[in-house]
């Protein structure tokens, strides 16, 4: 546990590096949480010969932290060396903020990014330049996962080492997304057409292949053929045939968009449109009697429109393909340990100039003596932050035929904005304010993933 490995790094922080490492591994051993063995699977030889003495003894360390992460739900370890603290921190990404989870004395740091640079293939010497690599990661006690590892040598002529872990997951079902009633029967409605195209945009993290996946689980049935190609396949269903690609072999998205029309397929996943040839082919592809869906990283639904009109896209086709765009973002929940209270009018109106007082009437919020909000508690369960897991806030803005029109036009983002909202789109702060109402989640988190 977190508690158990901070107690023995203090306990021997101010020794001998030899002499603390060594003991700090002793103690792992008397930690029952994890079994370090390995499955029957021969270490890489190279291990033996690369890892030195110092580096050979924090093995357990670092399969500690690995487990330690896994287990706690964290998306990213961050492994951080400073010269100003001269301690090495480790963080962990959890419901998408960096949190502290232990700090090491910096006499370690070159035995664990050793270890770690060993662990994913990388050059143990090359310090000088960013590097990046795979963990296959099976002990005993944890099923086997995978993480994505980067290096990055920092300003002190130290090195960073960012690792994300890629757990494998099964598909969420569509109407477990946090989705609006009038978003779900939307999206369910363009899921059923036969041809088309569908995107889902956003940030990096912000649970866009695992909306594409609930949409595919959705669809999924022994009757049509579903392609996906994904850098990398995160999570996995029965009746989908899925590809990694590989750039470093030349299997980029584009080349496997060409296979898969050779390969009879109904509907097609793209992990993203990374450029001009990839998003032509998925308009291609959805014109050709293919249902296509695909990721972005756009701010907004509207925004996603113009971008890719801006990558020299024909507007025609583009109107002709597009059936909806799906923007989101990641909240935090408030733990069960919420507290409920009565907002103030001066909080109330606050709230609702950030949500648009002209749009108060339809989503039924208006100010009583009875209205409640949830703010943060804190419990053993989340860790005193008051808040435990995360989930969606949306925007969707439906291909009707006037919004076809528009596009067809290369309309401003502003003209297809004006028109979403004439034709019932709420916006993602929207979203995420009525969220707050229902006693969801806070402004804070709404604030944080929102931009104005």
């Amino acid at each position: 546990t977190k508690e158990d490995i901070e107690q023995f790094i203090t306990h021997f922080f101010d020794r001998k590096s030899e002499d603390s490492i060594k003991d700090m591994m002793d103690e792992l051993d008397m930690i029952p949480d994890v079994t370090f063995e390995m499955e029957v699977e021969e270490e890489d030889e190279r291990e033996e010969n690369l890892v030195d003495e110092e580096s050979s003894q924090v093995v357990k360390l670092v399969d500690q932290i690995i487990v330690a992460a896994y287990r706690k739900g964290a998306s990213d370890i961050h492994v951080e060396p400073s010269l100003v603290s001269k301690k090495t921190s480790i963080r962990f990404r959890l419901d998408g903020v960096c949190q502290e989870y232990t700090g090491v004395p910096n006499s370690m740091a070159r035995g664990i990014l050793s270890r770690l640079k060993i662990m994913a293939g990388l050059d143990i010497a090359e310090k000088r330049l960013p590097q990046d690599g795979k963990i296959k990661f099976r002990r005993k006690g944890v099923p086997a996962f995978e993480l994505r590892m980067a290096t990055i040598p920092t300003a002190d002529n130290q090195e960073d080492a960012v690792l994300r872990i890629l757990a494998k997951a099964g598909a969420l079902k569509l109407s477990d997304m946090g989705l609006n009633e009038r978003n779900l029967q939307i999206l369910k409605k363009i899921l059923s057409q036969p041809y088309g195209l569908i995107l889902a945009v956003g940030p990096t993290g912000s649970g866009k292949t695992t909306t594409l996946h609930s949409a595919l689980g959705h669809i999924n049935s022994p009757g049509i053929k579903i392609w996906t190609a994904e850098d990398p396949v995160e999570i996995t269903q029965a009746g989908l045939r899925q590809v990694e690609v590989k750039p470093k072999i030349g299997l980029d998205f584009a080349r496997v968009m060409r296979s898969f029309l050779r390969a009879d397929p109904d509907v097609i996943m793209i992990g993203e449109m990374r450029d001009h040839e990839t998003a032509h082919i998925g308009i291609e592809a959805s014109l050709t009697g293919h249902l296509v869906l695909s990721t972005l990283h756009t701010n907004s639904a509207p925004e996603t429109v113009t971008r890719l009109l801006d990558m020299g896209l024909n507007p025609l086709n583009f109107s002709d393909a597009i059936l909806g765009v799906l923007a989101q973002r990641l909240v935090r929940k408030l733990c069960p340990c919420k507290v409920k209270y009565h907002p103030s009018q001066e909080e109330f109106d606050e709230i609702v100039g950030q949500y648009g007082s002209d749009h108060l009437e339809e989503a039924g919020i208006a100010y009583s003596p009875e209205l409640t909000l949830c703010k943060r508690g804190g419990c053993d369960a989340c860790s005193g932050t008051g808040y435990k897991g995360r989930m969606g806030i949306h925007e969707l803005l439906e291909g009707t035929p006037a919004m076809k029109k528009l596009v067809k036009k290369a309309a401003s983002t502003e003209d297809l904005f004006l028109l979403s909202l004439k034709e019932g789109m709420t916006t993602l702060k929207q979203d995420g304010i009525r969220k707050v109402f229902n006693g969801l989640t806070d402004m804070k988190e709404v604030r944080r993933v929102c931009i104005d």
